[in-house]
């Protein structure tokens, strides 16, 4: 059993570790410390988690847990990451996984000297609709590979202006928080690392991109474009399309299929439609964690490729004029 201890009582860990524990034998969350006693106490009530801890000092030295969920803010990832690892934890950190390349590559050491596995809490990667997807590229079925397309958006008109995805010193920006899933589509389906050559950006409250589009080169004459849009009236839109002298392939939101997606593939004069199972993504990146733990082998979304996914990030902001978040 992986006894998980959880660092605040963010929006999205119902989704992304509590539930998932629930569906898991091998794994509960067994602790919890936030930003005060009472919003512990709170969460913990709701959701069941028999110990509470007065701070996240405290949670991470627990020697009644095994590893640690980070969900906080941006800029706090390397901190509690690093001492998470130090105290002898694993730790599940939330995307984007660090505040810059510099973070990560720290946060990556740290992993590495303590022996213990940091992962990047990119879920979907996990669920069989990108695995189906990065072996169809690797299959060759759509031929020499040409272009890449990844877009996701998401309306912004109900984000309000002290969220912290609109405030800078806390690792704020579309890129950091949406933009990060189509650059990671854009990497993992094709196992290529890519070289940023433009991007252009809308800037909402100082250096906060709230759209950012950056044009790629994947080498091989491969060209890619990213997109990340967070601006009021736009459409939710989340869409992967490969594109190879032999046909294509469009993955329709590859980011949560679970409430509903589609793979089509038109190669060689035949076209066709896959879909998979609705198991959230969560659950498979559950799976993925405990795996790794269990066998000492880096997931998917490790430490080291968040480094190079870090790298790509603050990349993107150089080029677009704005400077990488943690300044």
């Amino acid at each position: 059993m992986i006894r998980i201890g959880t660092l605040g009582a963010a929006r999205i860990t119902p989704r992304a570790l509590l539930y998932p524990c629930m569906d898991e034998p091998g794994a509960a969350v067994t602790a919890i410390a936030a930003r005060s006693r009472d919003r512990a106490e709170s969460f913990a009530a709701w959701a069941n988690i028999p110990n509470i801890v007065d701070s996240y000092d405290e949670l991470v030295t627990l020697d009644s847990i095994d590893a640690v969920y980070n969900p906080l803010p941006i800029t706090a990832h390397c901190e509690w990451t690093i001492r998470a690892l130090e105290a002898g934890k694993h730790v599940l950190c939330e995307k984007s996984f660090a505040a810059n390349a510099t973070e990560a590559e720290a946060m990556a050491a740290a992993a590495d000297k303590a022996g213990l596995i940091a992962m990047d809490a990119f879920h979907y990667r996990y669920h069989p609709l990108f695995v189906r997807a990065r072996e169809i590229v690797d299959s060759g079925e759509l031929g020499r590979l040409q272009r890449i397309e990844a877009t996701f958006a998401v309306p912004g008109e109900n984000i309000p202006a002290d969220d912290i995805r609109k405030i800078y010193e806390v690792g704020g920006g579309v890129t950091m928080d949406i933009g990060c899933y189509a650059l990671s589509w854009i990497r993992h389906v094709c196992g290529r690392e890519p070289r940023v050559v433009a991007a252009t950006a809308e800037v909402g409250p100082p250096n906060v991109d709230l759209m950012l589009t950056a044009e790629l080169d994947l080498g091989e004459d491969i060209t890619a474009t990213m997109t990340g849009d967070m601006r009021d009236g736009i459409a939710f839109r989340a869409e992967l399309r490969v594109e190879g002298n032999d046909g294509s392939m469009t993955v329709t939101n590859p980011l949560i299929p679970q409430i509903g997606h589609r793979l089509a593939v038109a190669a060689h004069g035949e076209e066709r439609v896959e879909t998979f199972d609705r198991r959230p993504t969560y659950g498979y990146q559950l799976d993925a964690f405990l795996a790794a733990i269990a066998t000492g082998n880096a997931p998917l979304t490790g430490a080291h490729d968040a480094v190079l996914q870090m790298k790509a990030i603050d990349a993107c902001y150089e080029a677009a004029g704005l400077p990488p978040r943690g300044n």
